[in-house]
């Protein structure tokens, strides 16, 4: 469910119609709901209930400070993957404490920041990060906790450049090698070993993927702490998916995979951390475009929007799809029409999507992408020096710009000219 609802033939972001916004603030923007982010977060903090538990928003997926600061309020935590995105949480109020980091190439100069501002743990990926990790802690005189990630070798059944628990993905430590990677992290000063950390994708539509990592966890927490372990705590990731396009079948529910997780890891004890991304952020938001031309082409026709792939390169990269309306309610019945919808960008990848059945449109008109909260600003570009476009919150019958469209001007003058030119 999301808050992006027609009424009296406009499209609205809760209680404000879109087109005003794109009034206020042209297009394109993107606008995401209050309503929406926090129905969200508690779907994933009330289906772990009965366990300790953590669910650490996994911001890479919109990491806007407004987004962070109402995560925080609700009390989440954070999965950051870089020093920006450390800095980011913390400017937003998150205190170290519910923070993780994660990813598979931490610096020296990151976890430095992170030991000194303070941190809730580090899911080490490799045997050199341990180390490292280590020689930095010692350096610090301070002692970090960690969880070691393991790769399961589990096929999540996605998208291949979202697929992380696979033995070819870069991710992890393999499985069967665990309990010789975990003796040399107990081995090592500075280094506090809690617990496992697991993580198999990103947009998966069933539960059995999970299940067969998590059975792997639990079999592997019984190992390790007949080593000698003390295995607290289990970060079992996020990836769970959300429903692209309306017309098909529902991904499951935060209850379902609340349930899973009670069901395979429950017993050991430990507390769960969960790190869900795209289904708290994703139909969380909107992207708002306008169609500059309709272009009749060679046995097709073309809506082209001032929205580009450097605004969303889901489609570009992933061949995603998006459900794609206009914010005007078409009549019962309309006459549809088909276009390929595409951006200004000068490459042909620049296509969002092929042969789409729309209600007939023209010069003006404004058009919403759905399901587009998740991996959109965040991956955006100046590509063709094309502003950042502006982020937009609301709440209610409100609104706030909560990233600006930058001038052409702040743009050109960050780059500089050497004197010799």
């Amino acid at each position: 469910m999301d808050h992006f609802l027609y009424k009296d033939g406009r499209l609205h972001a809760e209680d404000v119609p879109l087109s005003e916004i794109a009034a206020s603030v042209g297009t394109p923007f993107y606008c995401y709901s209050t309503a929406t982010l926090t129905r969200h977060y508690r779907l994933f903090d009330e289906a772990l209930a009965g366990l300790d538990h953590l669910v650490c928003y996994a911001m890479k997926s919109n990491s806007n400070q407004a987004v962070l600061k109402l995560m925080g309020d609700l009390g989440a935590g954070v999965d950051v993957v870089s020093g920006g995105e450390y800095r980011r949480a913390i400017a937003a109020g998150i205190p170290g404490e519910r923070i993780v980091f994660s990813g598979v190439g931490k610096t020296e100069e990151e976890m430095r920041l992170a030991l000194s501002g303070g941190i809730r743990q580090f899911n080490v990926e490799s045997e050199p990060e341990m180390a490292l990790l280590s020689q930095v802690a010692v350096s610090l005189g301070v002692t970090v906790p960690i969880t070691v990630r393991v790769n399961p070798d589990v096929d999540a059944r996605t998208h291949e450049k979202i697929a992380t628990g696979k033995s070819e993905n870069k991710f992890g430590i393999p499985i069967a090698r665990a309990r010789e990677v975990y003796a040399q992290a107990a081995a090592l000063p500075g280094l506090k070993v809690i617990g496992i950390d697991v993580h198999i994708g990103s947009q998966l539509t069933e539960l059995e993927p999970f299940e067969m990592a998590y059975a792997k966890v639990a079999e592997l927490t019984e190992v390790l702490r007949a080593d000698g372990h003390q295995i607290s705590r289990l970060d079992l990731g996020g990836g769970l998916g959300i429903p692209y396009e309306r017309s098909n079948t529902a991904p499951p529910l935060p209850l379902e995979y609340g349930d899973l997780i009670k069901r395979t890891v429950g017993h050991l004890g430990c507390e769960i951390e969960i790190e869900p991304g795209r289904l708290i952020s994703g139909n969380a938001g909107i992207l708002v475009s306008s169609v500059i031309y309709v272009k009749a082409g060679e046995g097709r026709s073309f809506l082209i929007l001032d929205a580009a792939m450097n605004d969303l390169i889901r489609p570009a990269m992933y061949g995603a799809h998006h459900d794609i309306v206009p914010l005007i309610e078409p009549e019962a019945g309309a006459e549809q029409s088909t276009y390929d919808i595409v951006g200004p960008v000068c490459e042909s990848g620049d296509t969002f999507s092929k042969a789409r059945a729309m209600p007939a449109l023209q010069t003006g008109d404004l058009i919403a992408f759905r399901s587009a909260g998740a991996y959109g600003a965040v991956m955006s570009s100046e590509y063709n020096t094309r502003p950042l476009i502006p982020e937009v919150l609301v709440k209610g019958d409100q609104f706030a710009v909560i990233r600006p469209r930058p001038t052409y001007d702040e743009i050109i003058n960050r780059d500089s000219i050497p004197e010799w030119l």
